[in-house]
């Protein structure tokens, strides 16, 4: 049986005697720190680079990180490369057509499921919280002189690897206008510029405080932030850069223990007017929920108390939310040229292969049972039960390996823009992801299949 208490002890192992901040093993709500700032901070510097080597064993261990872009795929903007391969590492002299053929149980009894198929820990799981990449730190510091650089970690993946910075903006109400962000990134210093004349004075309100950073645990003023200098926290759209994403994470907040928690990564704002269920693990059924939730959640790990404590936003809700959900519903997918309005692909526009990624996407690859066409989800929460494939309670990095759970069905469109992939950022490409659902769902495709598949969600 699972016992939080003897499971989450793991976390404080790491640096027993020195750890800045550990959690009780059986929290639920987040402590009061017991140490000076000062102290704090300099133990946390002083870890740093032990964290940052240790993490990068990890991923290095899991994953070919190297720089190999997909022969002539390109994001949206046009500046950034699709990476391209399989990049979850095999062992054991296994092949991915050997590792299919076997059976769940054996998998799991001899312990071949891939490690870069299993959750991915934080890169500092004691402590959790957002992580930011260097672009929209620099971007910010510049752009605000705003730091939202962490002293303790730094985002863990290469840059490669990551969405393309800044992503274009794309709006329902004005798709002859194309991207609309003029290559920079939205902030308070220069949205009123960039949107004025665009959009209405209802959603210019919104987009103001979609940029308004509001206190966050690590990064506003308070004993336990993670940044040298007292902030006004962080905004919106500081990991929802320009309504897409940047990669920045942090750990679900809905999930205790400390150790238990998933790492979860920013989803794009995409299609926002089209979507039913908000939240990895929630399911809230309005993005006006989502928007007041939040405050608390994300922002604070999701405790009530330490926002209270710490001076959360309670945004108005016929005032501010939903300005805050007008200006969030207006901002569409990118173009997908070779589609039709009804999310199939025109066959005078595609390649035999991609016609054929599309025939198995609808049949063979079960993917359009979730990810149904025209907008590529089905608005549901749905549990792949992976935990078939390994056994739980092993702890890596702090975290410990349970299941994952029902988790909710993200959108295709535009997913070459959204790198890494899943809701933890475990797979960093499309092709990796196409060998994780053949693997679970017990697919059996062939590899012409599989790069037919990657060649049609680069389509999407």
């Amino acid at each position: 049986m699972y016992r939080p208490t003897l499971l989450v002890l793991s976390v404080v192992a790491f640096t027993t005697g020195a750890q800045a901040d550990p959690l009780p093993p059986d929290a639920t709500y987040r402590p009061l720190p017991t140490q000076p700032f000062s102290e704090v901070k300099r133990m946390d510097e002083q870890q740093k680079a032990e964290v940052m080597k240790r993490q990068a064993a990890l991923l290095n261990e899991r994953y070919d990180l190297s720089d190999r872009p997909q022969p002539g795929a390109m994001m949206s903007g046009g500046r950034k490369a699709v990476q391209g391969g399989v990049r979850v590492k095999l062992g054991g002299g296994m092949s991915w057509d050997r590792l299919a053929g076997l059976s769940a149980e054996e998998i799991r009894d001899r312990d071949l499921l891939p490690q870069g198929f299993r959750p991915l820990p934080h890169v500092k799981q004691a402590t959790g919280g957002q992580v930011f990449p260097q672009g929209q730190i620099d971007a910010i510091a510049r752009l605000e002189q705003r730091d939202l650089r962490r002293f303790d970690v730094d985002l863990d993946l290469p840059d490669h690897l990551t969405p393309e910075f800044p992503p274009p903006i794309f709006l329902t109400t004005h798709p002859e206008l194309g991207d609309v962000s003029r290559g920079q990134v939205l902030s308070l210093r220069n949205f009123y510029e960039i949107m004025n004349g665009i959009i209405t004075p209802v959603q210019m309100e919104g987009l103001r405080l979609l940029l308004t950073p509001f206190p966050q645990e690590e990064f506003n003023q308070t004993e336990d932030r993670k940044v040298a200098e007292p902030s006004m926290g962080v905004a919106c759209l500081d990991c929802h850069t320009n309504f897409h994403t940047n990669a920045a994470f942090h750990l679900t907040p809905d999930v205790r223990p400390q150790s238990a928690r998933f790492r979860l990564d920013t989803t794009s704002l995409r299609g926002m007017f089209n979507q039913q269920i908000h939240g990895s693990k929630r399911s809230l059924r309005s993005v006006e929920d989502f928007t007041e939730f939040e405050q608390r959640t994300a922002y604070f790990n999701g405790d009530h108390v330490s926002a209270t404590r710490k001076g959360v936003h309670l945004p108005d809700r016929p005032n501010q939310v939903a300005m805050m959900a007008q200006m969030q519903n207006i901002i569409d997918f990118p173009p997908a040229p070779k589609l039709d309005v009804t999310g199939r692909l025109i066959p005078e526009k595609a390649t035999a292969q991609e016609l054929a990624g599309e025939r198995i996407f609808n049949g063979k690859g079960r993917c359009a049972e979730c990810h149904t066409p025209p907008h590529f989800l089905d608005d549901r929460m749905h549990d792949l039960k992976l935990e078939r494939f390994y056994k739980v309670g092993k702890t890596v990095n702090d975290q410990v390996a349970l299941p994952d759970g029902p988790i909710k069905t993200f959108t295709l469109r535009g997913i070459k823009d959204s790198p890494p992939y899943l809701h933890d950022g475990r797979l960093p490409t499309l092709a990796d992801t196409v060998e994780f659902f053949n693997l679970v769902l017990g697919l059996k495709l062939t590899q012409q299949e599989k790069d037919a598949l990657v060649a049609y969600m680069l389509t999407l």
